[in-house]
């Protein structure tokens, strides 16, 4: 139940989401299969945890669950083109933009590298590809680009030709690495849709499910209902210093089919419990039923800017199925609201159970082990 409120200002340092990550921890690669990948139960009724592998889902699954799942696919948004000077230019298509830069080309919403070496005017491309001009900065040093791509071709179309996916930092991958092909595969959920790449970054929850363990969960009664939430990179930047209350958290665009609204508000009624795949099926249902009183016909677009820290309360997730967090970040934040809704204590119990999962070698973040809080 989520009061669909901002919690009440306390005043409470980020530092309290610190936590000491080893490097060693951060998974580099994906578990040779999907959903071997292990599990760490949270139960919140009495306190405890189980580990399990991911597999074992359906032993804690009923027949009467409602699965809400991000079905985005993630675009091979990763460029690397070169100046004329032939200094390379490494590009992360973010969004594209509304600007009518050129009437025979696209403007997108962009991260560079070297941004210093790319002020306004500034070019760059792979011959015979595309040829991109800089536009603009806005105040999160994204840039606007203008692509204009060989043969008139869409620059999503260029970009699952040229582009490689867009890990996170964290993941060390060289310019080119023999894992690409592998990448493209498993930084994408098999439920992700063809035609809706638009998402920055996976949501990394769902790449542990497989068409079979779906299938057992269907057969044995459980629903699952799509949604869409167009991830961008926001979801890594960190909390900074001072209060977490101060922390202007990014906003994402976010759809909920007719289909899917009717089934998370009619699931109370029908005994059905709604389970989240991820954090960001968790914020966009969070932020519809903050946003919407009734089911609205056809499918609902918005955009997610709600903030969940201790102590939010909730209205629409009953259960959530997560990766482990990065130190100081927003999804720390949430995991730890919903460990213990309407409280703070919620944070050390979150420590505790990493330490745990530290403890029992668990792989960590978007290629990492996974956990369940029921």
């Amino acid at each position: 139940m989520s009061t669909g409120e901002t919690p009440p200002f306390l005043d409470m340092d980020t530092e309290r989401f610190e936590y000491d990550l080893p490097t060693e921890r951060i998974a580099q690669r994906p578990a040779a299969k999907r959903d071997e990948s292990r599990l760490l139960v949270v139960h919140r009724s009495n306190a405890s945890v189980e580990h399990r592998r991911f597999k074992d889902l359906p032993d804690y699954f009923g027949p009467s669950e409602n699965i809400f799942r991000n079905t985005a696919r993630v675009l091979p948004a990763r460029l690397f083109g070169q100046r004329s000077t032939g200094g390379e230019v490494e590009c992360l298509l973010l969004r594209q933009s509304d600007s009518e830069i050129k009437s025979d080309g696209e403007a997108w919403w962009c991260l560079l590298k070297p941004g210093r070496k790319l002020p306004a005017g500034s070019v760059f491309g792979i011959d015979g590809v595309f040829e991109a001009t800089v536009i603009d900065k806005n105040p999160q040093t994204e840039y606007l680009v203008s692509f204009e791509i060989t043969n008139g071709r869409p620059v999503t179309e260029m970009a699952r030709s040229f582009g490689k996916m867009p890990l996170p930092p964290y993941i060390h991958r060289e310019r080119r690495d023999s894992q690409d092909q592998d990448d493209i595969d498993r930084y994408q959920t098999v439920y992700a849709q063809k035609n809706r790449a638009v998402a920055a970054a996976a949501p990394t929850a769902g790449l542990h499910f497989t068409d079979d363990l779906s299938e057992e969960l269907m057969q044995a009664g459980s629903q699952f209902f799509d949604l869409i939430l167009h991830v961008g990179m926001g979801t890594f930047k960190p909390l900074g210093e001072g209060s977490v209350e101060s922390h202007e958290i990014h906003s994402e665009i976010y759809e909920i089919p007719q289909e899917t609204q009717e089934a998370l508000r009619n699931a109370p009624s029908n005994g059905r419990r709604r389970v989240c795949i991820g954090t960001t099926s968790f914020r966009s249902v969070e932020d519809y039923l903050a946003k919407v009183d009734n089911t609205v016909l056809g499918s609902f677009v918005s955009e997610a800017s709600i903030f969940t820290y201790p102590p939010s309360d909730f209205r629409g997730v009953d259960a959530l199925i997560t990766n482990f967090h990065l130190p100081k970040s927003t999804l720390l934040c949430l995991v730890s609201a919903f460990l213990s809704p309407g409280k703070i204590d919620g944070i050390d119990w979150m420590k505790e159970i990493y330490a745990e999962a530290i403890s029992e070698k668990y792989r960590f973040l978007s290629y990492g082990d996974a956990m369940l809080i029921l």
